[in-house]
């Protein structure tokens, strides 16, 4: 059976993931991709803009998500929240929202139980292991000194993606392992896919591109041509 490939973008909170025109014109790319490329295309739009994606696309995750519960929890985002919202998965363990073990544990149990995804991200191949023995559904490992530069993690340190799906295999070896940090090209991707990754986890490349849909269906593209 072939690899599925995967693509996640990331939104963040750039000015642009705030447009509504924006994120539905990227949720539009990335139904139309995942249509004609066969790879599986998910974004993660900021948490006011959830609905609108999904209006469109299916694929949409969560940029980061709370600690189980539907209750009294002012400014709080629970998992429960993305199953009645249609949410699929989210994001967790950012290099830049970072979470205790216990908050990942949680979380992630909570999100098998409710048929939710779960993608954690780590720093290193030895988080991405240790990350992987929670049995989530994806790790994504991004050495955050690279991520926003352009100098991808493929090219600058491309050990560091063997490292960690050799790592996560040891642990887990149905869990996909994603590569991110500085991907800026399709070739990136490409790359990233022939030092063993599933595919690859961006953000400003798409979302900052002058044309994101472009950006968008350039790295779809590339990962199947591995």
């Amino acid at each position: 059976m072939a690899t599925e490939r995967i693509l996640v973008v990331n939104m963040k909170a750039y000015e642009a993931s705030f447009r509504v025109d924006v994120v539905e014109a990227l949720a539009a790319a990335a139904s139309k991709a995942e249509r004609e490329t066969g790879v599986r295309v998910v974004i993660a739009p900021p948490a006011p803009l959830l609905l609108p994606a999904l209006r469109i696309h299916k694929g949409v995750y969560a940029q980061h998500v709370d600690t189980p519960g539907l209750s009294a929890r002012t400014g709080r985002l629970p998992v429960e929240a993305l199953r009645l919202l249609g949410v699929e998965g989210f994001i967790i363990n950012h290099s830049e929202y970072k979470v205790s073990l216990r908050h990942l544990r949680e979380v992630i149990a909570r999100a098998a139980e409710l048929g939710l995804e779960s993608l954690v991200c780590a720093d290193t191949p030895e988080e991405a292991a240790a990350v992987a023995a929670l049995r989530p559904s994806m790790v994504a490992v991004e050495p955050p000194e690279l991520i926003g530069t352009g100098v991808s993690v493929s090219k600058a340190r491309p050990g560091v993606i063997t490292g960690a799906v050799e790592a996560v295999q040891r642990v887990a070896p149905e869990t996909p392992v994603l590569a991110g940090a500085g991907i800026s090209s399709g070739e990136d991707a490409a790359a990233a896919v022939r030092f063993g990754a599933s595919g690859v986890l961006v953000a400003s490349y798409v979302v900052k591109h002058k044309n994101p849909s472009m950006a968008l269906r350039e790295l779809a593209e590339a990962l199947t041509s591995v």
